[in-house]
């Protein structure tokens, strides 16, 4: 199902998720994966940049992420995609979900943390931020987490599912 052109409160159907039917079918899971990935990474990247900009005015605006990056974003977003489905057939208000998905991306930011950490590998330390939880998450990115989410909703996770495939 093709969303609807409209305004901004104007959401498609939710049932878009669990569509089956054989004329379109959704995109495999890997594509999928895929695209959230590299979707993660690159605002990863823009967004550290800008932040770095904020506080340095460095015009070189390097960006920077890690490749642990990659798996996150995408099983992220990927879950995402049911929480948002679920979030629309219930009829939550816009600012519900956001909340939501702001808490979600929370605890999945605090469990990668947490299990990179314990190899030694984990790429980000908020410690030095004022309301971190064990240098893991920092409530100093709730509105930038909250703005991804809207767009992961409107556009990301909605543009990828209507990706089709030729044999």
């Amino acid at each position: 199902m093709l969303p609807r052109d409209g305004g901004a409160g104007d959401d498609e159907a939710p049932a878009e998720l669990h569509q089956k039917s054989s004329s379109h079918p959704l995109p495999p899971p890997l594509v999928r994966l895929y695209v959230y990935a590299l979707h993660g990474l690159l605002c990863e990247v823009v967004f550290t940049a800008l932040w770095d900009w904020c506080g340095t005015r460095d015009s070189r605006l390097t960006g920077h992420s890690s490749l642990w990056a990659l798996p996150m974003y995408a099983t992220a977003i990927y879950l995402m995609e049911s929480l948002r489905a679920r979030l629309l057939d219930q009829h939550h208000p816009l600012p519900a979900r956001l909340i939501s998905y702001t808490v979600f991306i929370y605890l999945w930011e605090f469990s990668w943390g947490a299990g990179l950490r314990l190899l030694g590998a984990c790429p980000w330390d908020y410690s030095a931020y004022r309301y971190n939880l064990g240098g893991l998450v920092t409530l100093e990115y709730a509105l930038p987490w909250a703005m991804a989410s809207l767009i992961a909703e409107k556009h990301v996770i909605r543009n990828t599912l209507r990706i089709r495939l030729d044999d």
